[in-house]
């Protein structure tokens, strides 16, 4: 498919689909089979309640939901009538979802009202009161200056929120036709959707992206995993990071297959999803998929219809997979450049999955360049990776280009690797100190910031910790106050008020402040502390997740 290609939005994608698979089942979460056809009317509907509450193009629209078929209808129809999706981490704390909605801007929150103990709606009205006495559609909130309307899930909720069924309604007096027209004025170029992801401060980045960015990657991905009318994909990447819409939902609609949702993660539950639905994908997380392996029924499934998955996930020998034919680790990509820019296809030779990251995909430009200078280095020699193309982001929310821009357009990514004479890239690892645990970006400012108020911490550095399944695990390094005797586990408790969970350190580690290694202007040297830190684990054989550090 080519880049400016006018069926590049997610308006048009899904009624393209639609139409192709109209009677196929698109969807399956607890005991709903939700069918192509029905997916676009419901959606349809949205779209027209949303045109009667007012959305336009670029209105900011966010959804707080976890991987359920509202969040699919609700990014859908968002999309077809011009407005841009902020898609709201499930996992945020108060602080971090007041930032989100902010920052973005959103007009509008679509939310359901609770998760397993997160009462989402009722933490909003606690944090802010003042929406309680507002007019649905006209809310004043200074904390939240721009939001006018919030509809949950369900009904009976107190004003001024919109019970679902309140907005759908609002769709009456839209015709068809008023839809129509809107979604032909949206165009692939059009501002789509605000990622917000963790980078090296401590608020998220909001990634603005256009419509061609995630709807062009699904259809990539699609080629790439090999997926097929048939297929059935079971995923827990959520919706609210690019992993999740351009690996799992788009490329499986992309080709007429069948999504098998679940909202929370819990193995058990997972492998009867996987096995009473006869799954022949599944898409998770290292550590969720050691968990699936591991759990005590797993030996006694029948996972057969398992084809597609990683060849090191535990579930490929339990689904019989004796060869390592499949695998999708050979990539590169960044929330910036809405996942990929440079693959290879999940079924290449093990050889040069082993070997490489990709080629840059079409429309995509790499170069490696010096990372003091800036400038290309030769093939072969190692340095910084810069990219650019079709599916980078328009730009961060609110900053100037040239706060993240070369003079020829190119975002450096502070990625080590190197590009070889054939054009294949090789990842060689990160140049700065962002933690990837658990497939999520940490940023260890956001942490050291959320613990500075405690009286009983002088210094606190979050450091990465390599593990088998998590890639790094989160450990922070505290020297305590003089005289103090904090507790690791009430240091978290701390940081777990204020923090996403998967941000809580898996482990508090003390140190002397004289144990600690110093620049010229006395900050805390992060390497000799990360390799300290691993030498303490190992020297006490810690256990976590499953993994025990022992002395090499």
């Amino acid at each position: 498919m080519e880049a400016n290609d006018p069926a590049l939005t997610t308006g048009r994608f899904l009624g393209e689909v639609a139409s192709r698979y109209p009677d196929r089942c698109a969807i399956r979460f607890e005991d709903r089979a939700i069918r192509y056809g029905e997916l676009e009317r419901e959606t349809r509907q949205l779209a027209r309640a949303l045109i009667g509450a007012g959305v336009g193009k670029g209105t900011r629209v966010a959804v707080h939901m976890a991987n359920r078929p509202e969040w699919i209808v609700s990014a859908f129809a968002i999309g077809m009538v011009g407005g841009v999706l902020v898609p709201v981490n499930t996992f945020a704390v108060r602080e971090e979802l007041d930032f989100i909605i902010r920052h973005s801007d959103a007009s509008i929150l679509l939310m359901q009202p609770l998760l397993r103990r997160r009462r989402f709606l009722a933490d909003l009205l606690a944090a802010h009161p003042e929406l309680s006495s507002g007019v649905s559609g006209r809310l004043r909130c200074a904390a939240l200056p721009q939001l006018r309307r919030v509809a949950c899930l369900g009904s009976g909720w107190p004003d001024p929120v919109d019970d679902w069924q309140a907005l759908c309604v609002r769709a009456e007096d839209v015709p068809d036709a008023i839809l129509d027209g809107v979604i032909a004025e949206v165009e692939p170029s059009d501002d789509a959707m605000i990622i917000y992801t963790s980078g090296t401060t401590a608020h998220p980045k909001g990634v603005l992206h256009a419509h061609r960015a995630g709807v062009l990657q699904g259809h990539r991905f699609a080629d790439l995993l090999r997926l097929e009318c048939e297929d059935r994909v079971y995923t827990t990447y959520p919706f609210f990071w690019t992993a999740g819409i351009a690996m799992s939902l788009l490329p499986t609609l992309a080709v007429g297959g069948c999504l098998l949702l679940q909202e929370t993660f819990e193995a058990g539950a997972a492998l009867d999803c996987i096995e009473s639905h006869r799954a022949t994908a599944v898409h998770a997380w290292p550590h969720q998929q050691k968990a699936l392996g591991e759990h005590p029924s797993a030996g006694g499934r029948d996972l057969t219809c398992v084809r597609k998955v990683d060849f090191a996930a535990p579930i490929a020998a339990l689904a019989g997979i004796e060869k390592d034919e499949y695998g999708v680790g050979a990539s590169y990509g960044m929330s910036e450049t809405f996942t990929i820019a440079s693959a290879l296809p999940a079924d290449a030779p093990l050889a040069l999955r082993q070997a490489n990251s990709g080629r840059p995909l079409p429309g995509m430009e790499l170069r490696i360049v010096d990372p003091e200078s800036g400038k290309p280095v030769p093939p072969g020699t190692e340095g910084e990776i810069a990219v650019k193309g079709v599916t980078f982001m328009r730009g961060y929310y609110k900053v100037p280009p040239e706060g993240y821009l070369d003079g020829e357009g190119f975002f450096h990514t502070r990625d080590g690797g190197r590009l070889d004479e054939a054009g294949y890239l090789h990842w060689t690892g990160r140049l700065g100190n962002l933690i990837k645990t658990g497939g999520a970006n940490v940023s260890p400012v956001e942490i050291e910031e959320a613990l500075e108020p405690h009286p009983d911490v002088k210094i606190g550095v979050a450091v990465g910790v390599g593990h088998p399944t998590l890639g790094e695990v989160v450990v922070l390094c505290v020297v305590p106050t003089e005289g103090s005797s904090p507790d690791a586990e009430e240091i978290c408790a701390f940081l777990r008020a204020r923090l996403a969970a998967y941000k809580v350190p898996r482990r508090v580690l003390f140190f002397a402040a004289a144990e600690l290694a110093y620049t010229g202007n006395q900050k805390v040297q992060v390497a000799p502390l990360e390799q300290a830190a691993r030498r303490r684990l190992e020297a006490e054989g810690a256990v976590i997740d499953g993994h025990r550090y022992a002395a090499r």
